[in-house]
């Protein structure tokens, strides 16, 4: 049986692949292992059958024989471990990119969050006008260091690996706020993820989610 994983039957975002069930998707596409989807409402997500699975009642889980998971990146690295495609065969070379999937959840991520919390959930605030401000400017200080440590290479070590498609979807969050034109390196970066046929039907089965219509993947 393939695995099973969990979406929103309505996602915030429109369909536009910034959901995290997208960067399981993306992996499970890249490993060419096929998987179910059981999308779940806002509320079903904080019953008590939901939260068995996750914990803290959110997206995505994955469910495969008697091994549940939650959180997108332990989800990624469990699928690039059992199968080819998305880390390195060599030790040290592998243990780089598992570093990158961290460094794109843990120190790239949250400053780009926190502009998102501060402009959709805290807009109406009366500090949020001069908040933004500085979030962005934390915000530009990562991406001034992943732009130099990019360079003019495609990815960040090496071939493709788990740790740039976490880095891709990471920065795709950015596009609103324009803060990622102002790089054009890290522009192309994530233009390259999005060309891969594994994020393109990726991208289709959630956008179908939203549309209603089949993905055709």
């Amino acid at each position: 049986m393939p695995p099973v994983i969990t979406a929103f039957a309505s996602s915030p975002d429109h369909g536009q692949g910034l959901a995290r069930d997208m960067r399981v998707r993306w992996a499970l596409e890249e490993a060419g292992q096929p998987y179910d989807v059981r999308l779940v409402s806002f509320k079903a997500m904080k019953e008590p059958a939901h939260r068995a699975l996750h914990p803290f009642g959110q997206i995505p889980t994955y469910e495969e024989g008697g091994l549940v998971l939650f959180e997108s990146g332990a989800i990624v690295l469990h699928i690039a471990q059992r199968h080819a495609g998305l880390l390195p065969v060599e030790a040290s070379a592998r243990a780089r990119a598992i570093a990158w999937m961290f460094a794109a959840l843990n120190t790239v991520e949250p400053p780009i969050l926190e502009l998102q919390t501060a402009k959709f959930a805290e807009g109406d605030k009366p500090w949020t006008s001069e908040r933004l401000p500085l979030i962005k400017e934390r915000i530009r200080h990562r991406l001034d260091e992943l732009a130099v440590r990019l360079g003019d290479a495609d990815w960040l070590d090496g071939a493709f690996s788990a740790g740039d498609l976490m880095m891709v979807h990471t920065l795709q969050r950015l596009r609103p706020s324009g803060l990622l034109d102002e790089y054009p390196n890290l522009a192309a970066y994530v233009g390259r993820g999005e060309a891969r046929p594994a994020w393109r039907r990726a991208f289709a089965a959630q956008l179908a989610v939203f549309t209603g219509q089949p993905s055709g993947g």
